[in-house]
């Protein structure tokens, strides 16, 4: 039996038995502390995809903190995952799967109970969710679409702070600054001439930074989604998936996509 931060895999086990989500299932034990921690680390990442999504339901914002918060709670106090194979695939879908059900069942029992009765897991930042959620785009009606959308601009938010806190590990985050305009298809972006000028360097040398950039960038996506699926094949499918949501988000892009670019969405 192998271990992987501290929790203990199955000989024979899952496809991805250094992930995540992998090794949440994998431990068969959600009670168990190293598998508790890995799946609380996964909901912290991606509690405000469902945030969004509950608010598109049509609950007010103090409710839809609530009811995400009480969410969150009962599936890190309960033996939630026990019956839950590594074939069932995604933590994303896991997730609003599981979230459907407590709304439509667990969240009008426990929403009966006297508000700030339950155990909190953690608090949600309120403010911060609802004034993400106010600019929302109203074209995006559909609250499982909403919630795919953005899962994945999150999940491409936490690549970019993974790729800043490596530049400025290096001592170049003055740099990484001025070039993320580029991963973000900013037309209105300074030149890699006026850059270069300031930096004291050369264009080519410019161009060649912002190259490797995305070259991380796109090893930093793949490894973020192998964190959240069971196999190599999840994976790809699941980077084609958020690839289309995300717009083709060609900075992303490497052999999954057919034309790869250099523009990015930005969030």
């Amino acid at each position: 039996m192998t271990e992987y931060d501290g929790i203990p895999m199955r000989a024979g086990g899952v496809a991805f038995p250094t992930t995540h989500w992998s090794a949440v299932l994998a431990a068969q034990d959600v009670a168990a502390a190293p598998a508790q921690s890995a799946l609380e680390t996964l909901c912290r990442a991606y509690w405000y995809p469902l945030y969004a999504y509950v608010r598109r339901n049509g609950h007010p914002p103090q409710d839809a903190e609530d009811l995400t918060q009480a969410f969150f709670a009962h599936l890190l106090g309960h033996d939630f995952l026990r019956n839950v194979a590594p074939e069932k695939g995604r933590f994303r879908s896991f997730l609003l799967v599981s979230l459907k059900r407590f709304m439509a069942g667990q969240w009008r029992r426990e929403h009966a109970l006297k508000r700030g009765g339950e155990q909190q897991t953690w608090s949600l930042d309120q403010q911060d969710a609802e004034s993400r959620y106010l600019v929302e785009p109203a074209d995006v009606a559909d609250p499982e679409r909403l919630y795919e959308r953005r899962w994945a601009l999150t999940l491409l938010s936490r690549v970019l702070e993974r790729l800043e806190a490596e530049a400025a590990g290096a001592g170049k985050q003055a740099l990484f600054a001025q070039l993320q305009p580029f991963l973000a298809g900013d037309r209105d972006a300074r030149t890699y001439a006026e850059i270069a000028q300031a930096f004291r360097t050369t264009e080519g040398a410019i161009k060649m930074a912002v190259h490797r950039m995305r070259e991380r960038l796109r090893v930093l996506f793949r490894e973020e989604i192998s964190h959240t699926v069971t196999s190599e094949e999840e994976a790809k499918e699941e980077i084609r998936h958020l690839l289309v949501i995300l717009g083709a988000a060609p900075c992303v892009q490497g052999k999954e996509a057919d034309r790869p670019s250099d523009d990015c969405p930005s969030g």
